[in-house]
């Protein structure tokens, strides 16, 4: 696996930002989807839409979002398109209130909900009767990585590889680079935008759930962790939370093929905080190139394309049999 970034588009910053809004995501048409609505096992909802036109007893992939995203999302488009180009069927599930709208339960996702992302597996492997190719992007890698490394053995039962793409896996590392700086500023600003207005909208739902005055002046992720998503989903406080969820620490009980690729120079993943080789066990492959950004990686003439990373983590997760 390779990747060279192009001259043109030089640092994190900008192989981040520049590919989310200006470079191209996909080939041809864009990707078209449909959508089923599942009831959890807890009285709750959660959409998954399929990529439209897949062939019957295609080889199914499926992605998993990162923070506030959802079909719509860069990463999203490109893995679609790459897995329309080889013939693939794919299923992108919505983490609670992802979707366009508000989950009913007094709760929301997080990236350790490694439970939710098993549930869904098992759903999938059971109706497409074959292994499943899984993937991913940033909090949906962490939580996807948590699976497998939770399953062990049982995993090989449900897909043939998995793989994360600038997933947060030491989140405390993670979490603190986003709330510094010029990474507050536009990141996490960014992710607060819709997240706080969402997390109201719970309130409003379940009144009494959390103290509403305090999360809208929070201006930081950890703020906002420590108000609601780790209160609502079982940790004590934000360092629970970012200490049970991430995946680092646990890559060695994986016991299917991994992949965990992140950039160098990703503005908030900071690269002191990666794994290293012996930190992780046969099963997994680490790919960290030294440029690419947080879920970046555009190639090609301006405004450039963001076709290669999906395409290579596809070729990858085809290849583990």
């Amino acid at each position: 696996m390779q990747y060279r970034a192009p001259r043109w588009l030089p640092g994190g910053h900008a192989q981040t930002i520049w590919p989310a809004l200006f470079s191209r995501q996909h080939d041809g048409e864009p990707p078209s989807w449909t959508r089923e609505r599942w009831d959890t096992p807890d009285g709750d909802f959660i959409d998954v839409d399929f990529l439209a036109g897949a062939p019957a007893g295609a080889p199914l992939l499926v992605l998993f979002h990162g923070l506030e995203g959802d079909r719509t999302s860069h990463s999203s488009v490109a893995f679609a398109s790459a897995a329309r180009a080889r013939g693939w069927a794919m299923a992108l599930p919505h983490f609670r209130g992802c979707s366009g709208e508000l989950n009913r339960g007094p709760r929301a996702y997080h990236s350790g909900d490694y439970e939710e992302v098993g549930w869904i597996l098992q759903r999938l492997r059971a109706r497409h009767g074959a292994l499943l190719m899984v993937a991913g992007v940033s909090l949906g890698g962490n939580a996807l990585m948590r699976w497998a490394e939770e399953a062990g053995q049982a995993a090989a039962q449900v897909a043939r590889a998995v793989g994360s793409v600038c997933s947060p896996i030491d989140l405390a590392a993670a979490g603190a680079a986003i709330d510094r700086g010029f990474n507050r500023q536009v990141y996490a600003r960014r992710f607060l935008r819709t997240m706080i207005p969402k997390a109201l909208s719970k309130l409003q739902q379940h009144p009494g759930l959390f103290d509403g005055e305090r999360l809208k002046r929070a201006t930081t992720l950890y703020e906002f962790d420590n108000l609601f998503t780790a209160p609502l989903h079982g940790f004590r406080n934000t360092e629970d939370y970012w200490t049970r969820a991430a995946a680092k620490p646990h890559l060695y009980r994986i016991r299917i093929p991994a992949l965990v690729l992140n950039a160098l120079n990703d503005p908030f993943v900071p690269r002191g905080s990666l794994p290293h080789a012996a930190e992780v066990g046969p099963h997994v492959t680490l790919w960290q190139p030294g440029h690419g950004g947080h879920v970046g990686f555009p190639a090609g003439r301006p405004p450039g394309h963001l076709l290669t990373m999906p395409e290579q983590v596809c070729d990858w997760l085809w290849t583990q049999r």
